[in-house]
């Protein structure tokens, strides 16, 4: 799979795409559609209206990547049928492990966030200030 040794955020384009479309025009899709910098570094996901196919478009550094997959039997869930609140306009944000999951055909990967929220720093500390012992349940184990 794609690896890396930072933080990547996926991005969702949650609407049928057709699969003829290669770098230039995904890269398109990306800044018009998602509003995004292609150059950033981020995975882009696409998928095709059959939810056979699906492309992943990044920028390595040295020029843009684009792997594709097709499954031979199932098919991929469809993002833009994710619920409306988990996603903007015609986007949704996946992580690395969902993206990877997506991949091997799950069919809760692009249904479901299946990856909690992101920690905010200052969420453990707001209880040390306030005499807390200790965080509620949902933040402990993070000190």
């Amino acid at each position: 799979m794609i690896g890396s040794t930072r933080q990547i955020s996926v991005w969702v384009f949650a609407e049928p795409v057709d699969m003829r479309k290669s770098y230039d025009s995904l890269s398109a899709l990306v800044v018009s559609g998602l509003s995004r910098d292609v150059l950033s570094g981020d995975c882009f996901l696409f998928v095709g209206k059959d939810l056979r196919r699906a492309k992943v478009l990044l920028w390595d550094g040295t020029g843009l990547c684009v792997y594709q997959k097709r499954l031979e039997q199932g098919r991929f869930t469809a993002p833009w049928r994710r619920a409306p609140e988990e996603r903007t306009e015609r986007s949704l944000r996946m992580t690395m492990s969902e993206l990877s999951l997506f991949l091997e055909g799950s069919t809760l990967a692009g249904r479901v966030a299946l990856s909690p929220a992101p920690m905010v720093l200052g969420t453990v500390a707001r209880f040390a200030k306030q005499g807390n012992d200790s965080p509620p349940s949902d933040v402990r184990g993070v000190r």
